[in-house]
């Protein structure tokens, strides 16, 4: 069995199109080709354990993962956990991969294969509310579908967002990169905005003219008591586009919404539908909301197990 740690996966990524593999789980998806239950949620108070299993026709794969938030005061990861894979054919154990990075990696080819199908091909800026691992990768792949030329940075904690574009600008040398201290500027300088956190209560302004036009990509809200998105943003929509139906059991950003008369379920889409029929967004205003599926991260896991092997990475472990 193969053991692939943080390191590991973030050399093998640099060596495979993660975009074009969440692409084809997104067709899987559509095609139903795969086995996958809900995933399994158990909480202690604000803290989340998940267990997200999957089959598809290649491969069986699980992932288990905590989410504690309290880590970040502890200067410990917020999300730890791991991902296994196993023989289709057999059952053993082939593989165990870091779940955080799995998820940091797979969630940013999400957040930008969103962006590739929802937003303007020539958008040219982009928003972070949210400076952490998740929001960071966002950028990063961001990048690949869009010819950015600025980026926009706020987070509550100033010495981590200084610290968050330190790091990026080494990723991203030839982007403007600005931290932003007021979120209204910061949405009204970007074409794209993307959420990236825990909050309960919205986190962009309730202003219609505001977000008139704007491209959300929310990745935070995955409890029905999560909200990133205003009221406001909803009237606006012809529209809202997701990465799958389980969207509507889990998160706020699509319960509440249902639940006060703001959208219906005729205008709930999945990314894989307006991926095959090529959703018209223009000048209009977009809304793409994941929560996450096994499926993708069995696919990215997979995608890149297969490229460890290739270039000999990782470490080998007895069953």
């Amino acid at each position: 069995m193969l053991y692939l740690n943080s390191k590991d996966i973030e050399e093998i990524v640099e060596n495979i199109d993660l975009i074009e593999i969440v692409e084809k789980g997104f067709k899987m998806y559509g095609e139903k080709s795969y086995q996958m239950p809900d995933r399994i949620h158990l909480d202690k108070g604000e803290d989340t354990v998940l267990y997200m299993p999957c089959i598809t026709k290649d491969i069986i794969g699980t992932k288990i993962l905590s989410l504690f938030p309290q880590n970040k005061d502890k200067n410990l990861p917020v999300i730890s956990g791991i991902m296994l894979l196993n023989d289709i054919d057999t059952g053993l154990p082939k593989a165990i991969l870091n779940g955080s990075s799995i998820t940091a990696f797979r969630t940013g080819a999400l957040g930008s294969t969103g962006i590739k199908y929802t937003t303007k091909k020539d958008s040219k800026s982009i928003g972070l509310i949210g400076a952490g691992v998740q929001g960071f990768h966002q950028l990063l792949f961001a990048a690949k579908v869009r010819n950015i030329k600025n980026m926009y940075i706020f987070d509550k904690n100033k010495d981590k967002v200084d610290e968050f574009k330190v790091k990026l600008k080494k990723k991203l040398p030839n982007i403007s990169i600005k931290v932003e201290d007021n979120i209204e500027k910061l949405v009204r300088n970007s074409d794209i905005i993307i959420t990236a956190t825990p909050s309960e209560s919205p986190v962009i302004p309730n202003d219609k003219e505001l977000l008139k036009g704007k491209h959300i990509i929310a990745i935070g809200s995955y409890k029905y008591k999560m909200r990133e998105i205003p009221d406001a943003l909803y009237d606006l929509l012809d529209e809202v586009y997701v990465d799958t139906e389980l969207a509507v059991e889990e998160s706020g950003d699509i319960i509440q919404p249902l639940e006060k008369g703001l959208i219906n379920k005729n205008q709930i889409k999945t990314l894989s539908e307006i991926m095959s029929r090529e959703a018209d967004i223009t000048g209009k205003t977009t809304l793409f909301k994941c929560v996450g599926m096994a499926l993708l991260d069995v696919v990215v896991a997979e995608g890149i197990f297969s490229k460890a092997l290739e270039l000999k990475k990782g470490t080998k472990i007895p069953l």
